[in-house]
């Protein structure tokens, strides 16, 4: 039986495509008019096919000089620094494998670079993170440059590295793609006590030592952390979105179920290539349905603020227009129905064992919240309510549970953790914005206090450590967008505001940056817009200030007469570190032509807008 669609996800979707008509209408015939008749290496001339094929083994240059075997593109972000990153090594060889077995020929089209905002955290390294996202689609769209590939494999997993596959995959939309994901790394130590310890170490309660035990024990082995942050919320997007093949999200690296997965998704990239009988090209695939689940599984999960600015820039990429406001209708529409760190105590491999992805889809689906009908690489998106199982060395899928494991992880759609999702939009005079409340209580979901001006997260930090901040305050970081400073995430700031709510002072977060994936308790309104280094109503704020920040009903006030506050001169954009090193002088060009945080944060622009 078919469950009747959602009102509010009908009338999202039928929005977008109504604000997207034109520039949806031009990429489909962008990437229609590419549709190879034949292999797409059979527009190359005998050089460029010798060139393709000097590298091979025998059988692979046979297939590719002379015979019937479609060529499938590779796009990869190992590297064996990265836990997340390091299980790719071996995948090259595995889809060489299963390639054959199909009668296809594998190639490693190109890399991509990967680097981890854990790492960068608090660095100057992290000012490139934002837009590393658009290096790397621009790096895929080299490697698929070549234009001798029928379908592409895109191996990645973390936070900006999916949505640069993303964007890459669907300019070259007339290519079958297929995600193929590494997997989390298995639970280690519990998140509660992992910021018990963060915290005690932002008091002065304990030393470095215990720190990194800590988080030593946190991040122990390859995989993807385990918390939900912008990784593992790239993993549900895929397969709410149809890009991954049922299942593939959350199995663990190195195990026989996460090999079996891999080979599949080689085996069904080369099925619905343009020779076959079941093309599916990813920008066709990917539409205005696929955006909308997306969004809807978002919010069901709490998932990553990040992707307040990845799906805006994907849907670009496919030619639709996505907004805040379609985040925010969503979100008062979808249930939240999982738990996962920092929404609760669970990581991500505790939500796989009470259901996963399976049981949330299922659920979703029984309240028309997504569109069964989207289509997936496998199949319509009401059939990836199955899981994939090894029985006697087989890959099978079977129907996904029916309740929950654990309802402390995930829930049934009638019994939610909360009534609708965990975005909101935030607008006032001070402009536009989200706030994540799925992990903050409550009673402390709404704060009026003077504000304290900071213009980098450091500042911040040293007057807390200089007994500064033991007060009420909202905490006002400017210069902290795409076009100030490339829009690195302030998630340090969470251990030190978390100290003071502790100890009862009403405390609040208000910026023109980023917040981790991984942020959660502090009540906050980021990616405000616009930015105050575009002039933005932030860069008027002063000390003293009374803010009033109410995240349950999408508001951000500034209780200053709004004569005087207009009035005021914006204060000027000072870069707090040198403007050169570690490379961030060659992004210039990306923070000069950066387009507004609502529409994506993208220097990219697809759809012939600048906000």
């Amino acid at each position: 039986m078919t469950t009747k669609l959602h009102p509010v996800v009908e009338a999202v979707t039928a929005r977008i495509e109504e604000r997207s008509k034109e520039s949806r209408a031009a990429y489909l015939e962008m990437i229609r008019s590419r549709r190879p008749g034949s292999f797409a290496r059979s527009r190359l001339t005998e050089g460029n096919l010798a060139h393709q094929s000097a590298g091979c083994a025998v059988m692979e240059k046979t297939q590719i000089l002379g015979a019937g075997w479609p060529v499938i593109g590779v796009i990869t972000s190992y590297n064996d620094m990265l836990s997340a990153h390091a299980p790719f090594e071996h995948f090259p060889q595995m889809i060489r494998e299963a390639a054959r077995e199909v009668h296809a020929v594998a190639q490693i089209a190109g890399g991509v670079p990967a680097m981890c905002d854990g790492v960068t955290q608090g660095q100057e390294g992290m000012e490139l993170s934002l837009f590393s996202r658009d290096v790397i689609a621009m790096a895929s769209a080299v490697g698929l440059s070549h234009d001798t590939f029928d379908a592409a494999l895109h191996l990645g997993v973390c936070d900006k590295i999916v949505p640069g596959l993303v964007i890459a995959a669907l300019r070259f939309g007339w290519l079958p793609s297929v995600f193929v994901p590494a997997g989390p790394m298995p639970s280690g130590l519990s998140n509660p006590e992992k910021v018990r310890v963060r915290q005690l170490f932002a008091e002065g309660k304990v030393g470095r030592e215990a720190l990194l035990k800590a988080e030593a024990e946190s991040y122990h082995s390859q995989g993807t952390c385990t918390f939900y942050g912008t990784a593992n919320s790239n993993q549900m997007l895929m397969e709410v979105m149809g890009l991954h093949l049922p299942g593939a999200a959350f199995p663990n690296p190195g195990t026989p179920l996460r090999a079996a997965l891999t080979r599949a998704a080689t085996h069904r990239a080369a099925a619905i290539t343009a020779q076959g009988k079941m093309y599916l090209p990813a920008g066709e695939l990917i539409d205005a349905r696929a955006i909308v689940n997306g969004i809807v599984g978002l919010m069901a999960t709490g998932g990553s603020t990040n992707h307040a600015l990845h799906i805006p820039a994907m849907a670009a990429a496919a030619g639709l227009s996505v907004t805040l406001q379609d985040f925010s209708d969503l979100s008062g529409a979808t249930p939240l129905l999982a738990r996962i760190y920092p929404n609760g105590a669970a990581d991500v491999n505790h939500f796989h064992a009470a259901g996963g992805m399976s049981l949330l889809i299922s659920q979703l689906l029984s309240a028309g919240l997504l569109h069964g009908d989207a289509q997936g690489v496998a199949g319509p998106i009401s059939a990836y309510a199955q899981e994939p199982v090894v029985l006697d060395d087989k890959l099978i899928w079977r129907p996904g549970p029916l309740v929950s494991g654990d309802l402390e992880v995930l829930r049934p759609i009638d019994a939610p953790f909360e009534a609708d999702g965990g975005l909101r939009l935030i607008t006032g005079p001070l402009g536009d914005g989200v706030s994540k409340v799925s992990a903050v209580k409550a009673s402390h979901r709404f704060v009026e206090a003077p504000a304290i001006v900071f213009e980098s997260q450091d500042a911040l930090k040293a007057a807390f450590e200089a007994g500064q901040l033991n007060r009420d305050f909202v905490a006002v970081v400017r210069f902290q967008g795409a076009a100030a400073n490339g829009m690195p995430e302030l998630h340090g700031l969470t251990p030190v505001l978390g100290v003071l709510q502790d100890r009862g002072h009403k405390v609040a977060l208000v910026t023109d940056g980023r917040m981790s994936g991984a942020s959660g308790k502090i009540p906050s309104a980021i990616h405000l817009s616009p930015e105050a280094a575009h002039g933005g109503p932030i860069a008027r704020v002063k000390d003293g200030d009374v803010i009033r920040l109410d995240t349950e009903a999408g508001r951000l006030d500034v209780l200053v007469d709004p004569a005087e506050f207009g009035a005021r001169t914006p204060a000027t954009f000072r870069p707090n570190r040198a403007p050169a090193g570690l490379g961030r002088e060659m992004f210039d060009l990306f923070r000069m032509n950066v387009g507004a945080a609502a529409t994506g944060a993208s220097p990219f622009n697809f759809l012939g807008i600048r906000s």
